[in-house]
């Protein structure tokens, strides 16, 4: 792994491919692979847990970083949204990827613990809603189908139970399982509370299993992040969803223009804020701002907008500025 792992199209990463690469970063790091690269006088150690979903963006942007720094290790795990707050606010690591905001009970333990954090917006995710390719009776989905198909009390059994022309079969359910903040910010988004869910689905913290679900089973549907349909577009097709302007797909405009509604969402990160005394670490946090529009589009995720990009670059700096 000696070449510039550097943007344009021969250096592009899927998504697959980052955490392919990433397996074990919590316990190696991801400087083993990188025998070259750049010594820029910065050493130490820089710690990321969290969102599973976020995962490749952190570790692409780590990857680059480590290129130019490479006495600077960077650990990159995907335990989970909620697993990573449980971490950054008992100080264990120094940046938390999050797939939704934090919670209260979050704070409260943060605070209980002394651990003060701020929030960045790095990139920009959609939800898709998947179905068999054989399924070619439901093209899309108004959101009040969405949710009478998900809620909790949701009587839906079968296609023919949404539209009568549909077919009388049962229909299988595919989702993420309710560690994932995937899970929290869908059944919000579509069931008006988090957690609200039939509990019938069959949830997990691996997407490609419902990716492998919903291609074994003609009547099933399920729901994952955007980036892991395009990577599974031969197995599994787009249920287009109908929030009253007509149906609309996730793709990279969609979602960037804030069009694909309510499923599109940003997608976060939480500085742990005394580790900003560390110049690696505010460098590190400088240069994922910096690489973020152009890594989130490479893994399969989508860039924040431009004026976005610059109020958290802003916010970075204020912060770094109590270090001074």
């Amino acid at each position: 792994m000696g070449n510039d792992p550097g943007s344009g199209s021969d250096g592009a990463l899927s998504r697959r491919h980052v955490l392919l690469g990433t397996v074990g970063a919590g316990l190696t790091g991801l400087s083993g692979c990188l025998v070259r690269g750049q010594d820029s006088g910065l050493e130490g150690e820089i710690v990321i847990d969290g969102s599973n979903t976020l995962l490749p963006n952190s570790a692409a942007v780590a990857r680059r970083f480590q290129w130019e720094n490479n006495q600077v290790r960077v650990s990159v795990s995907g335990s989970g949204t909620g697993a990573g707050f449980q971490s950054l606010c008992r100080d264990e690591i120094d940046l938390s990827d999050a797939s939704r905001e934090i919670k209260e009970t979050e704070e409260e333990l943060c605070e209980g613990n002394g651990v003060e954090w701020f929030e960045l917006e790095v990139v920009m995710d959609g939800i898709a809603i998947m179905k068999n390719p054989a399924n070619d009776w439901c093209e899309d989905l108004t959101t009040d189908e969405l949710n009478a198909l998900w809620e909790s009390s949701s009587d839906v059994e079968t296609w023919s139970d949404l539209r009568e022309e549909w077919p009388d079969e049962e229909i299988s359910f595919y989702g993420r399982d309710s560690a994932s903040g995937t899970f929290d910010y869908f059944t919000e988004a579509v069931n008006g509370q988090t957690g609200n869910i039939r509990s019938d689905y069959t949830g997990t913290a691996d997407t490609n299993m419902i990716v492998r679900g919903v291609r074994g089973d003609q009547y099933a549907v399920g729901f994952g992040g955007a980036g892991f349909y395009y990577e599974n577009e031969d197995d599994v097709d787009l249920i287009a969803i109908d929030d009253g302007d007509g149906p609309v797909k996730p793709t990279e405009e969609t979602i960037e223009e804030g069009t694909y509604t309510p499923l599109s969402r940003p997608m976060y990160v939480y500085v742990n804020l005394a580790q900003l005394a560390r110049e690696e670490f505010r460098e590190f946090m400088r240069f994922y701002l910096r690489n973020t529009q152009e890594t989130a589009r490479e893994v399969g995720f989508y860039g924040i907008s431009d004026e976005v990009l610059e109020e958290q670059q802003d916010k970075l700096e204020d912060e770094i500025e109590r270090f001074a």
